[in-house]
């Protein structure tokens, strides 16, 4: 990096926390550091609920997913806006007629304190987890990268969260959040014109297009009923809508976001503004991973894009092994180039080539298997080592291709989008520990000014749990993937809670506990069972399923139980 990108890095971060404590500073009471004295526009909800989805995971993790995978992951947000119309004519209305501050509230009013207490340590575990990540994720980049020591960047990252996160609560989130999709989305549309720019002459971006397709980049629906693959139409459509309506209507860290909206009307624009927003950001995100693919076929690319990987075999036995494969590549790579060339130019004439798309995918396939071979031996050469290299791929074009100024710019951009979902999981963590367990769980009244000091201490107890967790935690496969593996594992169960609540009067507190508490065990083990115990791409079932199985299986459970246990004074539900 240059001083230039320095500068420019330095300066970004320095005015997004400075701004957010500035604005923020000196919040009255509870509801002001929680939601933000109810003050938030619908622009600026919109705005949070995006960027507080839109982690450092997702501008790292998801073009390095397109890279490998192509465009089919778009299908993953299929469901999402369906979702925001059930939230907006069902979950907003209810909350706000009860001025909850957390989504658990509403739990103990219509079923019990133990559902309320269920729901939220569901969310809390798996909150936890995902911050720990979202700091992480940026981390272990920037730390190979840079050469900084991992353990003191998760450090920088998580204390910068922290201390604005704890200056101004939700305010402050909501207010830097601006800011930070500024920046991440002007960042990634410069970085999406210079691929373009990058690309030889004679290669059009419909003839990029073209060529992504040939590479079997651009499938973008698939609509196969196979349950074992994670993305398609139908696994989208069912097990992606109950992830979303479960996240945006469930989860605290979103629900923290729109609860803060002046009315019911600007929480429901702000969430409309997100429904309609988010797949085109999605599907952009995608598409400049698949340029960058695009990118390479005339670029020399390396074995592994993870430069940790190659330091770790270059010091072992099979050093030899590696270097022939890497003379390998070079040599495939390099006939890879000459024949997408001639087929770029045959599009030109309006002219394509069967012959020399017959060569791109063998040529391809070729390419794909050294790789393969290559993450063998990085495997052997160090177990510890991460093999899959998705989360690098992005980040190493950051790094090597582009100019001056415009790598402090995009490395800005990740860690920005770190900072925003990292302080909203921060903060919906510390209200919902503050709101739904100590306040609801202590005898002696205390004043406003208690609970907020509370929340402050929470956010700093959250924020350091996360810390250490990134900073001992250990990641598989893809983190965009892994996120969501997580996220799914528990949000069913979550979701059924509150779908039972609004729409199955006749089950009460007793069997819904039951019920969900039976749901979550049967979900640990479908998940271990038909995912986790085999390799990626050879599950029994796609993960997003496990949203859609959980919602049911809480359904069916605290329904055949209220008729066991045929309650005789049902309590009066509150809707």
């Amino acid at each position: 990096m240059q001083e230039l990108d320095w500068i420019i890095l330095s300066a970004t971060l320095i005015f997004i926390v400075a701004y957010g404590v500035w604005k923020t500073k000196g919040s009255k009471d509870v509801n002001d550091y929680i939601l933000g004295n109810n003050e938030t526009p619908w622009y600026t909800v919109g705005i949070s609920v995006m960027a507080t989805q839109a982690s450092a995971i997702t501008f790292l993790s998801t073009p390095g997913q397109a890279f490998n995978d192509g465009m089919g992951f778009v299908q993953f947000y299929f469901g999402l806006p369906i979702a925001m119309v059930v939230i907006c004519y069902t979950f907003i209305p209810i909350y706000h007629k009860l001025k909850v501050y957390t989504a658990y509230e509403y739990l103990e009013q219509r079923f019990d304190l133990k559902t309320r207490s269920l729901a939220a340590i569901l969310f809390l575990i798996q909150r936890g987890l995902g911050t720990g990540l979202t700091i992480y994720a940026p981390a272990i980049i920037l730390s190979t990268i840079l050469g900084w020591d991992l353990t003191h960047t998760i450090i920088i990252i998580g204390t910068l969260v922290i201390i604005y996160t704890f200056t101004g609560g939700t305010k402050a989130v909501n207010v830097t959040q601006k800011q930070q999709m500024f920046i991440i989305m002007s960042g990634m549309f410069i970085a999406f014109y210079l691929i373009l720019s990058y690309l030889p002459e004679e290669v059009t971006f419909s003839n990029a297009l073209q060529i992504a397709g040939v590479n079997d980049k651009m499938n973008i629906i698939d609509f196969s009923v196979d349950t074992k693959s994670r993305y398609t139409f139908w696994s989208g459509i069912t097990g992606g809508f109950f992830l979303a309506l479960s996240y945006f209507g469930t989860d605290q860290s979103q629900v923290q976001r729109y609860l803060s909206g002046k009315s019911i009307r600007e929480s429901q624009m702000g969430l409309v503004f997100n429904g309609l927003l988010k797949v085109p950001m999605q599907f952009f995100i995608l598409l400049t991973g698949v340029m960058v693919y695009v990118f390479f076929q005339f670029q020399s690319l390396p074995i592994n894009f993870n430069p940790n990987s190659k330091a770790s075999v270059e010091n072992s036995i099979y050093a030899q092994d590696y270097e022939k494969l890497e003379l390998d590549l070079v040599k495939v790579s390099t006939e890879k180039r000459e024949v997408t060339l001639a087929y770029a130019n045959q599009l030109n004439i309006d002219r394509e080539n069967k012959v020399l798309k017959s060569r791109i995918i063998a040529l391809n396939e070729k390419e794909k298997n050294i790789r393969d071979e290559a993450k063998v031996i990085i495997g052997k050469a160090n177990s510890k080592d991460k093999t899959s290299d998705a989360d690098y791929v992005f980040m190493h074009f950051i790094i090597n291709f582009l100019p001056k100024g415009m790598i402090g710019l995009l490395l800005a951009v990740i860690l920005c989008a770190a900072m925003s979902s990292t302080a909203s999981g921060l903060s919906s963590l510390a209200s919902t520990t503050v709101i739904d367990i100590y306040k609801r769980n202590i005898t002696s009244a205390k004043s406003d000014k208690h609970f907020v000091n509370a929340s402050k201490l929470f956010t700093i107890l959250w924020g350091t749990i996360a810390i250490l967790f990134a900073c001992f935690g250990t990641l598989f496969e893809n983190l965009i993937q892994l996120v969501n593996i997580i996220g799914s594992i528990f949000y069913g169960t979550v979701l059924g809670i509150f779908l039972v609540g609004f729409y199955v009067k006749y089950v009460k507190g007793k069997a819904i506990f039951w019920g969900a508490s039976m749901s979550q065990l049967t979900i640990f083990f479908i998940y271990y069972f038909a995912i986790h115990i085999y390799p990626s791409g050879q599950e029994k079932l796609g993960y997003l399923w496990l949203n859609f199985i959980g919602a049911v299986l809480t359904l069916v459970f605290s329904v055949v139980l209220q008729m066991i246990f045929r309650d005789k004074n049902p309590e009066e539900a509150l809707v």
